[in-house]
């Protein structure tokens, strides 16, 4: 039955909800968004033809919430709802409601949602039409002694899944048994917080095998396809990092039997739209089912660039009515893509939050940025860390992964950290680069955080001098800018003073010529007046990709390396951050959901203090060194800012 419409509200945010829009919008859509008071400004609202306001910024309060999304619906008169991924994207209780409200819900129905949602349930569909399953314990019993019992007959390693939802959330590796209480009890937390459910399965872990999903089409009449593969192994903590089809370990062969699985999967539930099947692949060839996502994926852009298709559009005209059109057989792939994530975390994976102050994404042929935020757009801790994906697309592997590393080396943010240094490791690892990485990967690289050098140091002291000089210059009452770095007599050295350097001794010669005095060691840096970007460093010509500076901070783009620096200026020399040995303090916005030591008690250096939850993740604080809890700054259940103490550990 075709169901016509053309007011269509996307009930999510963030690069998500741009990508949807714009496919949207060319199909001759009013689109309609949605917004927390965090997001009043965010991209996506703008973009919009219309948007409608939601209270809170807490996702519970504004796009997990089924009657404030259902009422902004149908307070706006739209027809259609795209729930995109993440939030209510595979809640079938939000399916329900959108049909119940007259709304077409562009995705598959209830039903389809719940099966597939429950890890255990759609384990057992598939497995009586054929499709093989890693062994495991699918629940019932949730008590800890029915786990502990399941686990020891499946054996270690193994994984602690979360029935409901996706995206790593509620997943746990457990080695040995002496952990698995303790990692059940931060699986339900987790899985809670992102799904409402804290039912969990065991399934015995397969390391080092890949993570091969297959893209599936369904209409409502029928016909059922797919889109070929998406190799998504390199991952950290269960959640996708690099992602790229077709997969360097398939035969066409291989392809087709596991696509025949994937729709098989798909038809053993009636379902209907565009949804992912993931399996586990072996070295051998062996293929396991894992679970079906019965919604667009994060990783959906590399289907579409060696396909040709726009997967969103599909869904419109499945949800339309409209039949597919194209067969099995209709289907080519084209050359390869690779995508990866651009994430707002720190060197060591903690969340980043605060005002983006400079936003370059990179452009070329070949290369795809689906981004949902600006300069001058703020990464709040409400939400996922994601800030942008940058896909490339190349007439053959190699081609594509140079093309990404190219393109990440252009890309450049000021403000939050992020992951740029730990995507070229892992692109450039050898793993990768020969087409072997397996869900391995990560656990054995090391990563280096991006460290500062003396030019770039020696640049940034250049930066604050001139800065210094341009604030003094603008309060001035009438000064040549002849004059400037002139003087009668020979000139004193000028302290710059940075947290990462700060003993330094800054010489103006004139010129656009400068001195640096560091480490015992002086770097002669030139500027070009004509050209702010370009410096000579000791003869070495070095151009920067971007500058800026932002109060304290200093940022300073060069060679594909984002760098920053603080100034302290105004403060002692060799200034501290206060730090202590055995005190904690939060490195991010969050909510403490878990304090596991009193006033008092005696701790052991690694020893689990708490957990604070940001950006839909759990984060464990652990006692860095022997002692007593002296203090705790934090109350299960509340909010904690970025720089509050947490725990203080005097030793014992």
């Amino acid at each position: 039955m075709t169901q016509t419409f053309n007011t269509f509200l996307v009930a999510n945010r963030g690069e998500i909800a741009l990508r949807i829009m714009r496919t949207a919008r060319r199909m001759g859509l009013e689109t309609i968004a949605i917004y927390s008071p965090a997001d009043s400004a965010a991209p996506h609202v703008r973009f919009a033809d219309r948007a409608v306001a939601l209270d809170g910024s807490a996702a519970a309060e504004s796009y997990l919430s089924i009657e404030r999304v259902i009422a902004a619906a149908l307070e706006s008169n739209a027809q259609a709802i795209h729930p995109g991924y993440g939030f209510l994207s595979e809640n079938p209780d939000f399916a329900r409601a959108c049909k119940d409200a007259g709304l077409i819900f562009v995705g598959p129905d209830e039903r389809a949602i719940r099966t597939m949602g429950s890890k255990a349930a759609a384990k057992a569909l598939v497995e009586q039409a054929g499709i093989p399953c890693i062994p495991g314990f699918k629940g019932g019993d949730q008590s800890d002694d029915a786990f502990v019992q399941a686990a020891g007959e499946i054996g270690f390693p193994l994984m602690i899944k979360a029935t409901a939802g996706g995206g790593g959330r509620g997943m746990r590796l457990v080695r040995k048994a002496d952990a698995l209480k303790g990692e059940l009890d931060l699986a339900r937390t987790e899985a809670r917080a992102a799904f409402g459910s804290e039912e969990l399965i065991l399934e015995r872990a397969l390391e080092h095998a890949r993570h091969v999903e297959i893209q599936i089409l369904a209409d409502t009449h029928g016909h059922c396809i797919h889109l070929g593969e998406r190799d998504c192994s390199v991952q950290r903590r269960h959640q996708k990092v690099l992602e790229e089809a077709p997969c360097p370990a398939l035969t066409d062969d291989l392809r087709q039997r596991m696509g025949k699985a994937a729709v098989d999967a798909a038809r053993a539930v009636d379902y209907v739209g565009a949804g992912t099947v993931e399996f586990l692949l072996t070295d051998s060839g062996d293929f396991f089912f894992l679970e079906m996502n019965t919604r667009l994926q994060v990783e959906h852009p590399v289907t579409e660039m060696v396909t040709g298709l726009d997967i969103v559009e599909w869904q419109i005209r499945i949800a339309r009515g409209e039949t597919l059109d194209l067969r099995q057989e209709d289907i080519g792939f084209h050359g390869h893509a690779i995508e990866t994530r651009l994430c707002a975390e720190d060197g060591a994976f903690m969340p980043s939050t605060g005002p983006i102050h400079f936003w370059r994404p990179p452009e070329g042929d070949g290369v795809r940025v689906d981004s949902g935020v600006e300069t001058g757009s703020d990464i709040s801790p409400f939400y996922d860390s994601m800030i942008a994906k940058i896909i490339a697309h190349g007439p053959d592997r190699e081609s594509a992964r140079q093309a990404l590393l190219s393109a990440l080396d252009r890309t450049v943010l000021f403000g939050p950290q992020t992951n740029k240094a730990f995507l070229k490791t892992l692109l450039t690892s050898d793993a990768f680069a020969s087409g072997q990485a397996t869900t391995g990967l990560v656990g054995e690289l090391s990563f280096e955080p991006v460290e500062t050098d003396p030019d770039a140091t020696a640049i940034a002291a250049v930066l604050v001098y001139l800065d210094r000089r341009r604030q003094a210059f603008e309060k001035a009452v009438s000064v040549s800018t002849a004059l400037l770095d002139w003087s009668s007599s020979p000139l004193l050295p000028v302290r710059i003073s940075l947290a990462e350097a700060p003993e330094l001794r800054l010489t103006a010669r004139g010129n656009g010529c400068y001195a640096i005095e560091m480490d015992g060691a002086t770097k002669t840096v030139q500027t070009d007046p004509s050209d702010p970007m370009h410096f000579v460093v000791d003869g070495k010509r070095l151009r920067l990709d971007a500058a800026l500076i932002e109060g304290e901070a200093v940022f300073v783009a060069l060679e594909g390396r984002e760098l920053r620096f603080r100034r302290l200026d105004g403060l002692q020399s060799g200034a501290q951050d206060g730090a202590q040995a055995g005190l904690l303090h939060a490195p991010m916005h969050g909510v403490v959901t878990n304090i596991g030591v009193s006033i008092g008690d005696a701790v052991t250096k690694g020893q689990r203090l708490g957990v604070v939850e940001a950006m839909k993740m759990q984060h464990e604080f652990v006692s860095p060194i022997d002692g007593i809890v002296a203090a705790i700054g934090a109350e299960t259940g509340r909010q904690i800012a970025s720089g509050a103490m947490l725990f203080e550990i005097s030793e014992s």
